[in-house]
């Protein structure tokens, strides 16, 4: 029973008519308030009851008269003085209607006949009443509407704000993110020219080819998840020239997840940051693997490496930071960040799955 009430109370049409009647019942008070004071005499029980009949019944009848005729006539109220001449007419039909099923309430209780649209000293009084009231309501409304529509414009231009604030960092974060891998392989290059000039060279061609590409979709926060091993294949093929045998690279991806939209550049750093904080001492048998997974509605990525674990007081560096600050911008509250160092020492990332 509560259940089936609290159901009720979430209508439309239910709120609008408990929040109308207790304007009917006020309106009614307040007319026998003034009708004594006016008078100088002291209102009746029975005058209060017929006031506050006449009122509550009248607003009722109005404001769905309105709610239906508002429903139904969209189309030929779009300019204003139409919408204005649709609620006098409401006003006046609600009036009417209101009046009418009074006076059949009426008829029962005080046991007279009842006489259709026959009321018109009624209807006289009534009008007055229903025009003036009508007008300090309509009144508030057009406020309540302009106060809502300039709210509803402030919260269009907050949310455009924020996104072009999201985009902005996003671009920010990616326009960091390169420089500081070119710093690296630079340096790796510089070191490889007099030692080995074949491999400077081989590295120079894969670096400008990783960083042509970065370029030419810097605009862009997303890529398919093939185009993102391919991007991490690449700056992969420039670390096996740096690290040559010391490590063994391994990446692990379904096939049929290939198409599945997946952050740019989210790879590539966390693997720059395994190599150089979990791997840099590591001079044979080294293993940096990565995995991705399909696990219900999320992606599983891991980044695992077989090097130093993680310090129980880890400070993040640039390739974790930036990690976190790009999922906090694409994903608020939608992703999970793991530092794992048993039983296999890894990364773990989770994000929803998006076509």
């Amino acid at each position: 029973m509560a259940l089936t009430l609290k159901k009720l109370l979430q209508k439309k049409l239910i709120k609008q008519n408990i929040k109308y009647t207790g304007i009917g019942i006020l309106v009614g008070i307040c007319l026998s308030l003034v009708i004594m004071v006016v008078s100088n005499n002291p209102i009746t029980f029975k005058r209060l009851f017929l006031n506050i009949l006449f009122s509550l019944f009248i607003t009722l009848s109005i404001s769905n008269i309105f709610s239906i005729f508002r429903k139904y006539s969209e189309k030929f109220t779009r300019r204003f003085w139409q919408y204005i001449l649709l609620y006098y007419l409401c006003n006046l039909l609600g009036m009417v209607v209101g009046v009418e099923i009074c006076y059949v309430i009426i008829s029962f209780i005080y046991d007279f006949p009842y006489e259709f649209l026959n009321h018109l000293r009624e209807y006289k009084f009534n009008a007055v009443i229903v025009t003036i009231a009508g007008t300090l309501m309509l009144l508030y409304h057009l406020q309540q509407r302009n106060a809502e529509s300039a709210l509803k414009v402030k919260e269009a231009d907050l949310i455009r704000i924020n996104q072009l604030k999201t985009q902005a960092e996003l671009q920010a974060l990616q326009s960091k993110i390169n420089p500081h891998f070119l710093y690296n392989a630079l340096n790796a290059i510089t070191s490889l020219i007099h030692e080995d000039p074949d491999k400077a060279e081989d590295m120079t061609i894969k670096l400008s080819k990783l960083f042509r590409y970065s370029i030419n979709s810097q605009q862009e926060n997303f890529c398919s998840l093939k185009e993102e091993i391919d991007i991490l294949n690449t700056y992969l093929a420039i670390e096996k020239v740096r690290f040559g045998n010391r490590i063994n690279f391994n990446i692990e991806v379904d096939e049929q997840l290939a198409h599945l939209s997946f952050p740019r550049f989210l790879l590539q750093p966390l693997v720059e940051n395994a190599l150089k904080h979990g791997l840099k001492d590591t001079f044979k048998n080294g293993l940096l693997e990565v995995k991705v997974s399909q696990n219900g509605g999320k992606l599983e990525i891991l980044v695992l490496d077989n090097g130093v674990s993680f310090s129980d007081e880890l400070v993040a560096g640039y390739g974790l930071q930036s990690t976190f600050d790009k999922l906090a911008l694409l994903y608020p509250e939608q992703h999970e960040f793991e530092l794992i160092n048993q039983p296999k020492k890894h990364i773990k990332i989770t994000i929803p799955v998006s076509a």
